[in-house]
């Protein structure tokens, strides 16, 4: 299908907006909540161990993480973040944690909502819910917060092996045992603290329905491994809030997310891409997003690039659980599978074993890495670093060597930030982006060569 050269460059979804109205939906529950003598929390980003108590419990929950994205795009941020600094927290902290931070501050100091935060901003939570769970801040960033609102910080311990470590015997059983006597320590504190018991029914439905829901979300990127991609990283990120985050009402949401499937099949079907123009690139994004300046990939759409996967935020691989008849159980082998079932997933016995002796011998493999890449027939990695968040930019590095090594596959480096604007040089990028056109048309003849094209 030609397309439309007349109509912005990122080919919007039409099913993306529902789910994004749900973001904003979340904000206004909580206000709801806390205005009828509800309890709210505030959580960090968990693997989605969470969101199954709060839902049993009645509770409330909103993420500063998820609302430091909201900050960045209004770009009512920049001020939090200058007021994180005058409370001494230094600039190369993450920024959702200062973000938080400078928000925190301003809610204490006004004793209320600052009238400058979107979508209508966090109540005042009456507990903190923080985790060990990937990134440097973590459960500092939110006993911090405790200090201005004195209120009581739960840390999810979640267990981050190395590959070699877990493959060995046993681990992956010691680290569900692990999880499933966290979680029961959780469940046991929301009791005792909200004067209330989980509704256990309620609790193994919230699991069953988040584990559909995901499937659909999952089905949904899958389809994009097709040309033209049906769908742009726009849309992704517009709609993974129900998945990564907290969704009230996952049954709800999965319909939602099927309404979607059902919008990107048709796109397939009928060979319309996620861009008006031209596929001339495919990428992938490696990193966070730049949350301020999302308005740049209208720009690289302009020349072509379509963006059909992404590293961070995607859903768990589905899988049949309905033999666990625990809830917590299965909520944990649902968020927490077996590296040697997904190495087998992926690569089948025979081509997954000579991984596992790669792991076994190295320490690590790189493969896992960088299969999308090969799976999304992409042209380039688009690789954002940040100085704000060392754990999503540590690897990048080792991403793209291995990205070349296997599959020939170039990677553009654009240093900028999640949350601070100051941080990212727009023109700057776009001069980058123009070369780098050069070099994956470069390496898309070099794949030919060596019979790796797609």
């Amino acid at each position: 299908m030609t397309p439309d050269l007349s109509k912005r460059p990122i080919n919007r979804l039409q099913s993306m907006h529902p789910l994004r109205a749900l973001v904003d939906q979340s904000y206004i529950s909580s206000l709801e909540a806390q205005s009828q003598g509800k309890p709210v929390v505030w959580s960090m980003l968990d693997n989605g161990y969470g969101a199954p108590f709060f839902n049993a419990l009645d509770v409330e929950s909103v993420y500063p993480e998820n609302y430091g994205t909201m900050c960045a795009a209004s770009g009512a941020a920049q001020g939090f973040l200058e007021r994180a600094e005058v409370e001494g927290f230094p600039t190369h902290l993450c920024g959702y944690a200062r973000n938080a931070v400078g928000y925190t501050a301003r809610l204490v100091e006004l004793g209320e909502i600052p009238p400058e935060a979107p979508a209508g901003g966090m109540p005042k939570p009456i507990l903190l819910v923080s985790s060990g769970y990937l990134c440097d801040a973590r459960f500092k960033w939110f006993q911090s917060l405790g200090r201005y609102l004195d209120a009581p910080v739960w840390t999810l311990e979640l267990p981050n092996p190395g590959q070699r470590e877990s493959l060995e015997p046993g681990a992956y059983e010691n680290e569900v045992k692990f999880l499933i006597k966290e979680l029961r320590e959780f469940g046991a504190f929301l009791e005792h603290l909200l004067g209330r018991k989980i509704d256990w029914y309620k609790f193994d439905n919230d699991i069953n329905d988040t584990m559909a829901m995901d499937k659909t979300w999952y089905e949904v990127n899958e389809l994009r491994k097709v040309r033209p991609c049906p769908m742009h990283s726009r849309d992704f990120w517009s709609s993974m809030m129900p998945s990564i985050f907290r969704s009230a009402d996952p049954k709800a949401a999965g319909k939602l997310y099927r309404d979607m499937y059902e919008e990107v099949k048709q796109r397939v079907d009928n060979h319309v891409a996620g861009i008006n123009r031209e596929e001339k690139y495919r990428l992938t994004f490696v990193g966070l997003p730049p949350w301020h300046s999302l308005g740049f990939f209208d720009q690289l759409a302009e020349r072509g690039w379509n963006f059909v996967t992404e590293v961070a935020y995607h859903p768990p691989r589905p899988i049949d659980l309905r033999h666990i008849s625990d809830p917590v159980e299965r909520l944990v082998r649902y968020r927490y599978q077996d590296l040697a079932h997904i190495i087998d997933y992926e690569y089948g016995p025979e081509k997954g074993a000579k991984v596992v002796e790669e792991i076994r011998h190295n320490g690590y493999s790189h493969k896992l890495d960088t299969k999308h890449v090969k799976d999304f027939q992409c042209d380039g990695a688009f690789l954002h670093p940040l100085l704000t968040c060392r754990a999503t930019t540590a690897p990048q590095r080792l991403y793209e060597v291995q990205a070349m090594e296997e599959w020939k596959v170039p990677s553009l480096v654009i240093e900028g930030d999640i949350v601070d604007t100051k941080l990212f040089d727009p023109v700057g990028a776009m001069r980058k982006a123009e070369v780098f056109e050069g070099t994956m048309d470069y390496y898309r003849k070099i794949r030919q060569e060596k019979g790796l094209d797609w």
